[in-house]
């Protein structure tokens, strides 16, 4: 009886049930689950997140968001017509790149054990330990291919369409060349569950996670209790330093000393009342 209580509590039958509903949506086709499930929690997750912000971009509205804005004299209110190229490029990378990608990733994942049934439906502990390594090796494929795209070959070439937006919102998330967003932006996603080998669930646990978090860092707004954004949108703003997504990296390599000390730096942190940061933590001096 002991056993059978921790295994429900590790493994609650909430996720296995839920799990085999999910698994016979897609009548137990794995190659499906895989690549059209998956595109469909990647897109889902980023469209519904990415136009809330752009109601609020567009609109001004409702007002007393705008204080949050971290560059408050940017794109205030964003004007409208620079989206028809910002979707156009948003569209293509997430509804018509990801399916090849993840085709091309699938075989991979099949080698390395990665599992979608519902036998294999992870504990608790095992998805935690999951989301772990992937933000570990999130932070580690993005730093170091995100900093190879700021070569000069590449950066004209490739990744200066992402830093068009010098003060971001939520949809330049993926705005980005093809090449970028595939080898860059996806990689470094899934590389941690690769590595892992991890199970589908956990993939798209991780992915909805990870998805929120990229609208939040390209939002242009500082919530309160939320993750702050201030490190990324550094990295719009001035461009050649703050190349990782945790700052880990950064602080070994040194590519962060023009951040270190400067008012964003103070101002990243996740805070507890309404008080926009940037009155908690006003202007002093030009950075």
């Amino acid at each position: 009886m002991d056993y059978i209580h921790i295994v429900n509590i590790t493994r609650p039958g909430i996720l296995v049930s839920g799990w085999q509903k999910v698994y016979n949506l897609f009548g137990g086709n794995e190659l499906m689950l895989n690549v059209v499930g998956t595109w469909l929690v990647v897109n889902i997750t980023f469209w519904s997140l990415a136009l809330l912000h752009l109601y609020v971009d567009l609109t001004k509205k409702p007002n007393f968001i705008w204080k949050y804005k971290v560059q408050q004299n940017k794109n205030a209110p964003l004007d409208p017509l620079h989206l028809p190229r910002v979707f156009k490029t948003a569209l293509f990378n997430m509804v018509v790149l990801f399916p090849p990608t993840s085709l091309l990733l699938y075989p991979g994942a099949l080698w390395r054990g990665n599992s979608c049934s519902v036998a294999d439906v992870p504990t608790i502990p095992r998805i935690l330990f999951d989301l772990m390594v992937s933000l570990v090796f999130d932070e580690i494929v993005f730093y170091y291919s995100h900093r190879l795209l700021h070569h000069p070959y590449l950066y004209k070439r490739v990744h200066k369409k992402h830093h068009e937006w010098t003060a971001p919102f939520a949809l330049v998330a993926v705005y980005a060349h093809p090449i970028e967003h595939m080898l860059s932006n996806t990689i470094s996603v899934f590389a941690g569950s690769f590595v892992a080998g991890s199970h589908l669930l956990s993939v798209w646990i991780w992915v909805v996670c990870f998805m929120s978090w990229t609208v939040n860092d390209h939002s242009g707004y500082h919530f309160p209790f939320s993750r702050s954004p201030q490190f990324h949108d550094f990295h719009h703003a001035r461009n050649y330093c703050n190349f990782g997504a945790l700052g880990i990296l950064d602080y070994l390599h040194g590519t962060d000393s023009l951040y270190q000390g400067s008012k964003e730096s103070r101002r990243h942190k996740i805070y507890f009342n309404l008080t926009p940061i940037s009155e908690k933590i006003p202007d002093t001096k030009k950075n």
